[in-house]
């Protein structure tokens, strides 16, 4: 089955003729991306309002969670609050080898997630980054 046009004139003519057939005040439709809604006058009034809203797209993107790569100490770097995809936001220390943290997006580094030196997992989450468009 496919979608209704309701930016279609044809197809709100064809509705508020057949709201007006069969008696009907008024009609409001929701949809995720818009509304319309048509309002038949009746007694002294004349005329037909009919108004369709679209709703903007939802332009924040959730937060990017930065996780651990593997189990080790972490260890937070000094980034700034600015990041590109490329920046080192700190290290996991497996033995005597540390392990370099990339962003991997660019954004604003709203939250560190782990605490310094704590021992963390495969997964574990370590930093928030808010995409920048």
């Amino acid at each position: 089955m496919s979608a209704i046009d309701f930016s279609d004139p044809a197809t709100i003519a064809f509705l508020t003729e057949a709201l007006t057939a069969a008696g009907v005040s008024g009609l409001e439709i929701s949809w995720p991306s818009g509304r319309l809604r048509i309002v038949i006058a009746t007694g002294n009034e004349a005329g037909i309002d009919v108004s369709v809203t679209s709703r903007p797209a939802p332009t924040a993107q959730p937060p990017v969670v930065v996780k651990a790569p593997m189990a080790g100490h972490f260890y937070p770097g000094s980034p700034s609050r600015s990041v590109s995809a490329t920046d080192i936001l700190g290290f996991l220390r497996v033995g005597p080898v540390l392990l370099p943290l990339c962003a991997g997006r660019t954004g604003i580094l709203t939250k560190q997630l782990a605490e310094p030196d704590a021992l963390v997992g495969f997964g574990d989450p370590l930093f928030e980054i808010e995409p920048q468009p």
